[in-house]
């Protein structure tokens, strides 16, 4: 039985706050995001719906909803729910805890799901306490982490558990939780504001929302009536630091950042990174367009480019802000000292006009599957020459649909390695009439 006391303070600490706790989603259908997991036909969904759930790691960065949606999980397929953090717990707890999901099983007939966070952190033989239990169903772990479970937990756990992997949260997803405590909150936000906090967050929903907060708090103390929420007042709430310019200026900026690595600039390119992590932009957006980068503008001219900028992209992962700024620097660098060509640009475009005009080409029948039944009688593949039968892997046949015979796609480059490259495949292959061209700038 609750008394005065308790109703007022829950009305109160629902005006106080903050909007990450009072936003915590408390069914499936409140939660923004993940919709592989608990969409209409997510498997989450699908096992909360059977009432019943087996052990699982969930793995992703922080503010994706892995605390909160492990209880969801929990109280909507009717387990009791024990959490231990594997920061402050003990051997003893989780013996503890076992024990007390033993005696509920035994008893009533209830099932437990142990919530363990962070638990990469449970040491092995905290891990090993918990395969007895998970394995005979006495308890169903729940364990978050935001490490790679691969490395942190080990394989005798990971073999008695389901990996799901929640996602950043998209910027639509960051908007309509915006939206959603614009609302509760009885604030407007203007659309910089909005843009700037959706950009703030990196995907982390807990952290757009304690920006919102700081902001709300900064706009009333300006005492503003009505409160709407500038690009100013989200600047400020991150320490003046995030798009102090206009959103057109950093559209601007990464714009500029592209064209100066595609110009061979390594100066203005790591001027422009810095200008742009200083202003609070998002590491993952910035390694993305460095993998972009890296196949549009320097392509075969470096094919070792990608690989550079592929790993950046997995070190801002691994190690994140501040020390990834070492790898993104590392990587605008390599590409912006890189050879340039826009080769594989060009001929993927040349290619999907081909398939977009002509349609679907039929396969030419050497080149058929000839391993079912009945093909061979049917011609497939009987006339198809087995490169490796020959001198430097190499037979003259031909590949694409008749109708398309003779087309190029591929335009080389003369620069960088794409020059050696090519060089050889001509060697190979005898070719004369294929000769390297300067990249085109489309």
């Amino acid at each position: 039985m609750t008394s005065l006391f308790d109703d007022a303070l829950r009305q109160r600490l629902g005006d106080v706050a903050p909007l990450a706790e009072v936003l915590r989603p408390r069914t499936l259908d409140d939660v923004i995001g993940q919709d592989h997991l608990v969409g209409p036909n997510g498997p989450l969904r699908r096992m909360v719906e059977a009432k019943l759930l087996t052990s699982m790691i969930l793995w992703g960065p922080a503010g994706t909803g892995k605390t909160t949606l492990a209880r969801i999980v929990a109280s909507a397929a009717g387990y009791v729910e024990e959490n231990l953090s594997a920061v402050s717990s003990g051997v003893k707890d989780v013996r503890d805890a076992i024990a007390r999901a033993r005696e509920r099983l035994g008893e009533r007939g209830q099932r437990t799901v142990l919530f363990i966070d962070e638990v990469h952190r449970f040491n092995k033989a905290q891990q090993d306490l918990l395969l007895p239990a998970t394995e005979t169903g006495e308890v169903v772990l729940i364990g978050a982490t935001t490490e790679n479970p691969y490395f942190e937990v080990n394989a005798a756990l990971m073999s008695r558990s389901t990996l799901w992997r929640l996602h950043p949260l998209s910027e639509d997803d960051l908007a309509a939780l915006v939206a959603r405590a614009a609302s509760l909150r009885g604030v407007l936000v203007n659309d910089d504001a909005r843009e700037a906090l959706c950009a703030s967050g990196n995907g982390d929903a807990r952290s757009v929302l304690t920006t919102m907060d700081t902001a709300i708090i900064v706009a009333k103390a300006g005492g503003r009536t009505p409160i709407t929420l500038s690009l100013a007042d989200v600047a400020q709430a991150r320490d003046g630091r995030l798009y102090h310019q206009s959103a057109d200026t950093h559209y601007d900026q990464v714009s500029a950042l592209i064209k100066s690595i595609r110009g061979s600039d390594p100066d203005a390119s790591l001027y422009w990174l810095i200008t742009l992590l200083e202003s609070g932009e998002s590491a993952r957006f910035l390694a993305r367009r460095l993998v972009i980068l890296a196949s549009e503008d320097v392509g075969l001219a470096n094919p070792y480019g990608l690989l550079v900028a592929e790993a950046c992209s997995r070190a801002v992962e691994f190690v994140g802000l501040p020390e990834a700024r070492l790898n993104l620097a590392h990587a605008t660098l390599t590409l912006a000292l890189s050879p340039k060509s826009n080769s594989v640009t060009r001929a993927l475009g040349a290619a999907t006009n081909a398939v977009q005009r002509g349609g679907l080409g039929e396969v030419p029948e050497h080149l058929r599957d000839a391993h079912y039944a009945g093909a061979r009688e049917l011609g497939f593949g009987s006339e198809y020459l087995y490169p490796h039968d020959f001198e430097d892997g190499w037979v003259e046949q031909t590949y694409l649909p008749d109708e398309l015979a003779g087309e190029r796609f591929f335009d080389p480059s003369a620069y960088g390695d794409e020059a050696e490259l090519v060089r050889r495949w001509r060697q190979r292959t005898r070719q004369t009439d294929v000769e390297p061209s300067e990249p085109t700038v489309e």
